[in-house]
């Protein structure tokens, strides 16, 4: 057995585990880690021509990119120092019958997932992968998670709500659809942060945001007696990586002196995908994603081409006034197909784009991100205002997940 540290919190005490105490000293030393070693790297990475422009700056100055291969090293290490700590006392037994292998396991699988996507991120950066490839690069990524998930649990019961009991009970089983909604969702992870991008400092600061909602949850849930495994392995996960990416949201807020690349998104989105199918709040992870949802619904349109959509849809910098306006796109409806002229006709009725249509059939509307519809609402604006305006709505959206999560749920689970 471990020993154990008194918490007090809001006027009450609970005891966590010292694993998790060491957890957080290995992320404080991960947060100096990066703040030291981060701005070492950058004339590295711009000799190694590993750099963009930033387009949103009038002198456009060379970025070093790709620097989320630095924090997903850092985090890397982070949990192999990590790895024998929450099984030191099974290894003082002597006895190797009663070592937790299954959990064993599951770290190592959760490693291995995280690893793979940091490697295919960096792929990514540097070779420029195609759309598809996204898309199921980090579903073959993920099936470590779902064979550790098979042999260690393999629960495919859902439990339902109140008002569906008398049609359907109170639970159902959905075998191999459970498994296929899992791999989606590390699709989702991976990609959603990845389309939620463009400005300084917003992807990371977003998965800050994210990171803190699920370590927030743990504690919550440990500190009402939900003493479940999965939240102790989560937070093993989670505060290491929200030490290496604070100290690397740093140096990439406004003005970024470095770019993260698709790197760090990939690392991002699977890390969260495995605290998410391994801790066994996989639904409770989906609710701090609901900004990444809206916005990959608004997007839906040029995601899936029934609309026009360019490689980047980033915000145009005006260098006259430094303001950044939204981003268009141009076509003429007649060539788009029914799903596309729908789409346009449906997102034009409800004043979700603005559009400008000329006298030979050619329209020009703003492109399908919620980036560009702030932009819309608010009218130009510095890229520093537009990035707090899209935090303070992931804030937002965390505490109404929040809500969701535990008022609201009580009306509709029993518990």
């Amino acid at each position: 057995m471990f020993k154990t540290f008194e918490v007090h919190l809001f006027g009450g005490s609970f005891a966590l585990p010292l694993p998790i105490l060491v957890s957080v000293i290995i992320s404080i030393g991960a947060y100096f880690v990066g703040l030291n070693l981060i701005p070492k790297m950058k004339t590295m990475f711009i000799a190694a021509k590993l750099y963009g422009t930033d387009m949103n700056k009038k002198s456009q100055p060379k970025i070093p990119e790709a620097f989320g291969v630095v924090t997903g090293c850092i985090f890397l290490i982070s949990l192999f120092l990590f790895i024998p700590v929450p099984f030191v006392g099974s290894f003082s037994n002597g006895n190797m019958e009663e070592f937790p292998h299954h959990k064993f396991v599951e770290f190592i699988a959760a490693m291995l997932s995280i690893c793979c996507m940091i490697l295919l991120g960096f792929a990514d950066d540097v070779l420029n992968l195609r759309w598809r490839d996204k898309l199921y690069l980090p579903t073959i990524a993920s099936l470590p998670l779902l064979m550790v998930y098979y042999t260690n649990c393999n629960s495919t019961t859902i439990i339902l709500p109140k008002f569906v009991h008398q049609f359907l009970g109170t639970s159902i089983d959905i075998g191999v659809l459970y498994y296929v909604y899992m791999g989606m969702l590390a699709v989702f992870c991976t990609n959603a942060i990845n389309i939620l991008a463009g400005i300084n400092g917003l992807e990371v600061c977003q998965s800050l945001i994210i990171a803190g909602s699920i370590i927030l949850f743990n504690l919550i849930e440990l500190f009402t007696g939900q003493y479940r495994d999965g939240y102790e392995f989560s937070l093993y996960i989670m505060l290491p990586y929200a030490g290496a990416t604070l100290a690397l949201w740093k140096y990439n807020r406004y003005p970024s002196q470095v770019f993260v690349g698709d790197t760090f998104n990939y690392l991002s989105g699977m890390t969260f995908a495995v605290v998410g199918i391994l801790g066994h709040f996989s639904k409770t992870v989906l609710l701090f994603f609901i900004p990444q949802i809206i916005n990959f619904i608004y997007s839906v349109p040029q995601l899936f081409r029934f609309i026009p959509c360019p490689r980047h849809r980033l915000p145009k910098h005006d260098p006259k006034t430094d303001l950044l306006n939204y981003s268009k796109t141009q076509f003429r409806v007649s060539d788009l197909n029914v799903l596309g002229k729908l789409s346009y006709f449906v997102f034009k009725h409800a004043r979700l784009i603005r559009c400008e249509e000329e006298q030979d059939g050619v329209v020009t509307c703003n492109n399908f991100t919620i980036i560009n519809f702030a932009i819309l609402l608010t009218g130009p604006i510095k890229e520093d205002k537009l990035n707090r305006v899209l935090i303070v709505f992931q804030l937002i959206c965390t505490g109404l997940a929040l809500v969701i999560r535990y008022p609201l749920a009580h009306y509709f689970y029993e518990y």
